[in-house]
């Protein structure tokens, strides 16, 4: 698993329309294993990728990093399940942030109540960048996928 963006496949991302994303979106380029990980704010929502539900934890943990970055501390990944007992995965800077989401969403709960994926400690790294990427870079990375 890659220390900085908890990744054991370094060409993962992004997962929905890839080449879309990479060519139109900025990204998160980890700079311990070169992964692109979507990084993008989405001016409509006004949320972030790492913002959204994810179907499984281990998509959730694809995108984990960019909440850390973004938030300059460790986020945790939540199950949250609907009041159909359908589930999803979510990213949260706190737990007061998780609280205020179930405090909206009445017909979400969280049974744990802590995260089933954090890290222990916020770490910078010296080679990562965050920017879109060049023709050449989109091509290479497309590649190697």
């Amino acid at each position: 698993m890659c220390e900085e963006c908890y990744s054991t496949e370094k060409r993962r991302t992004p997962l929905i329309k890839p080449l879309d994303c990479l060519k139109g979106h900025t990204q998160y380029i980890c700079g311990s294993c070169g992964r692109c990980i979507c990084i993008e704010h989405d001016p409509k929502r006004g949320l972030q990728r790492w913002n959204f539900p994810f179907r499984s934890l281990e998509i959730a943990k694809l995108y984990l990093r960019t909440a850390d970055y973004s938030m300059k501390k460790p986020c945790g990944i939540y199950k949250i399940a609907d009041s159909r007992g359908r589930l999803s995965y979510k990213i949260f800077a706190t737990k007061e942030d998780l609280l205020l989401f179930l405090q909206k969403n009445k017909n979400k709960t969280c049974r744990q109540m802590s995260p089933v994926f954090t890290v222990n400690e916020y770490r910078e790294f010296p080679h990562t960048e965050v920017r879109k990427l060049t023709p050449d870079e989109i091509t290479r990375y497309m590649s190697e996928r």
